[in-house]
This record gives C-alpha cells, sequence and structure tokens, in this order.
C-alpha cells in the first residue's frame, strides 16, 4: 500500500506542477492578447498658443491714442486759457478807452 501511496503523491506532485504551468501559459496568452487588442494611442493634438502680441500691439496702440488724445486735450485748454486772457485785456483796454470818450479827452 505504501508504493500505491507514493504513486498517488507523485500523480498529485504533478497534477499541481502541471496546474501552475498551465495557469502561467493562459496569463502570457492573456497578456499577449490584451496586448494585440489595445488600439494605439492617438497623438495629442498641438497645442494652440494665443496670439499674445496681437494684444500688446493693441495695448500699445491704445496708450498711445490716449496719450494723444490727453495731449490735444491739454492743447485745448491751453488755447482756451489764452484766449480768456486776451478776451480779458481786449475788454479792459475798450472799457477804458469809453471811459476816456465820456469825459471827452
Amino acid at each position: 500500500m505504501s508504493d500505491a501511496l507514493e504513486k498517488a503523491e507523485a500523480a498529485a506532485r504533478e497534477a499541481a506542477q502541471n496546474t501552475a504551468d498551465v495557469a502561467q501559459i493562459v496569463a502570457a496568452v492573456l497578456a499577449t492578447q490584451q496586448a494585440q487588442q489595445q488600439p494605439a494611442q492617438p497623438t495629442p493634438a498641438p497645442v494652440r498658443q494665443r496670439p499674445y502680441g496681437l494684444y500688446v500691439a493693441a495695448g500699445i496702440g491704445g496708450a498711445v491714442a490716449v496719450s494723444f488724445l490727453a495731449m490735444a486735450a491739454a492743447l485745448l485748454a491751453v488755447a482756451v486759457a489764452v484766449g480768456a486772457v486776451c478776451a480779458t485785456v481786449c475788454l479792459l483796454v475798450l472799457r477804458s478807452l469809453l471811459r476816456d470818450f465820456q469825459k471827452g479827452r
């Protein structure tokens, strides 16, 4: 009986070894199939960069336009002030002449 028991143990060991080998073979086959079935990764679309140069140019152009407008407004204010001074001097001279005519000089 001991001989039969040894044969049974050897068969059990061989079956266990065969089971482990079969499991490794199945795992390798499944991994190969999954690697072949995975779709190719799409190439990412290139990232579009914003045209910062246009924004900078618009900012500079706006600043220049505002500075020209500010200079025009300052020049207009100076012209109005000069005109007011000239009108005041003219009125004072005319008033002085009117008084002289009224006194008979």
